[in-house]
C-alpha cells in the first residue's frame, strides 16, 4: 500500500478504479508481504590505521567519524522508503511501462500539495530492488490500482473519523450516538466539512510483520471458532500520522492504525478487500474515541431507538 510511496525527486508529491478480474495483484506482489521496518543504523568503525606517532585511542570527547551516507540518510523519514525512485527502464524489462505519477486526494502535511503515487515503473524498479524478479510485468499497472484505490479508501476512512472527533469528544457522541446508520444520513447537517478543517497525512510507515492488538485477537477468535471468525490475518499493516486542527486552532499529531485484509473474489472476478481504520490507543481520549463509535452503534441498534423513531 502506501510504502509505495516515494518522491521522484527529495521533495515529494490517486486514486481509483479497482480493477476488474484480471486486476488481483500476483501472490509474490510485495503488496502482500514486503516488509519495510526500519534498517538500523550501520555500526561505525574506527579508521584502519592511525597517522604515524598519534595515539590509537581516542579522547572520551572526541568525535568518532561517520561515514559519508548511511542506509538511513538515504530515506526519506516522511515514508521511510528511498528518497529517490528511479523511472528507467531495468536492462531486464521486456515491456513499457508507463512513467506518470497520479496525485492522490490526500493533503501533504509539510506543503500546501497532495501525496503523489508512484508510476508503474517506480514501482517495478522498487519490486526489483527488494528482490522480486518473478512479478508479471504485464501486472504491475493493475498493482499500481489497487495500491492506490486502497490508499484512497483508508485515506476517507480516517476523514470520515476526523469529522466526527476533531471537535471534540463532547460533538464525537452527537455524531456517534444514532449509530452508523445515524452518521450517513445526517452526517452533512451535523458536520458540514466547511466547519471541519480539513486533516493532512504528515507520514506512514508500512508495519506488515507487526500484527496490531485486535488483529491478534480476530485472529486467535478464527483458530478457537472458525465458523464465526473465519477470517484471513491482515496481509499488510500501515501506521499513518494525521493532522488534526481543533475548533480552537490547534494542532495534533494523531496516530491511525490501518489493517489491510482480503476476501474471496466476487463472481465477476474482481478483487474484495476490507480496511480496518481506526485511531491508535495511544492514549485516553483515542481510546474514548473508539468506544463512543463501537459503542454508540451497538447501543442504538440493541436498544430498538430506530424502530421507536420510525414507529
Amino acid at each position: 500500500m502506501g510504502w509505495f510511496w516515494a518522491d521522484s525527486t527529495p521533495s515529494p508529491n490517486a486514486p481509483h478504479p479497482i480493477p476488474k478480474a484480471n486486476a488481483t495483484p500476483p501472490p509474490e506482489c510485495p503488496m502482500h508481504k514486503a516488509s519495510t521496518q526500519s534498517t538500523p543504523l550501520p555500526l561505525r568503525n574506527l579508521p584502519p590505521s592511525t597517522p604515524n606517532g598519534s595515539c590509537p585511542v581516542r579522547a572520551p570527547n572526541e568525535p568518532i567519524p561517520s561515514s559519508k551516507s548511511s542506509t538511513m540518510s538515504k530515506l526519506n523519514p516522511l515514508n521511510y522508503m528511498p528518497a529517490t525512485l528511479s523511472q528507467s527502464r531495468d536492462s531486464r524489462q521486456t515491456i513499457h511501462l508507463p512513467t506518470e505519477r497520479e496525485t492522490s486526494s490526500i493533503p501533504r502535511g509539510d506543503t500546501e500539495s497532495n501525496w503523489e503515487y508512484p508510476s508503474p515503473q517506480q514501482m517495478y524498479n522498487a519490486m526489483l530492488r527488494k528482490g522480486y524478479d518473478d512479478t508479471p510485468e504485464d501486472a504491475v499497472e493493475s498493482m499500481v490500482a489497487v495500491h492506490n484505490f486502497l490508499n484512497e479508501g483508508a485515506w476517507a476512512e480516517i476523514v470520515d473519523w476526523e469529522r466526527r472527533f476533531s471537535r471534540g469528544l463532547g460533538f464525537g457522541w452527537q455524531a456517534c450516538r444514532k449509530g452508523e446508520e445515524g452518521w450517513v444520513e445526517d452526517a452533512d447537517r451535523i458536520a458540514s466539512p466547511r466547519d471541519v478543517a480539513a486533516p493532512k497525512l504528515l507520514r506512514f510507515q508500512g508495519r506488515p510483520n507487526e500484527m496490531t492488538p485486535k488483529a491478534r485477537i480476530l485472529d486467535f477468535m478464527g483458530r478457537m471458532y472458525p465458523a464465526k471468525f473465519s477470517c484471513e490475518p491482515p496481509f499488510d499493516r500501515h501506521d499513518w500520522y494525521v493532522q488534526r486542527r481543533t475548533v480552537d486552532g490547534q494542532t495534533q499529531e494523531i496516530r491511525y492504525v490501518i489493517d489491510y485484509y482480503s476476501a474471496p473474489p466476487e463472481p465477476t472476478g474482481e478483487p474484495v478487500f476490507y480496511l480496518d481504520v481506526r485511531p491508535a490507543v495511544d492514549g485516553p481520549t483515542a481510546a474514548a474515541e473508539r468506544m463512543m463509535r463501537w459503542g454508540g452503534d451497538v447501543w442504538y441498534r440493541a436498544s430498538g431507538a430506530r424502530a421507536r423513531e420510525t414507529a
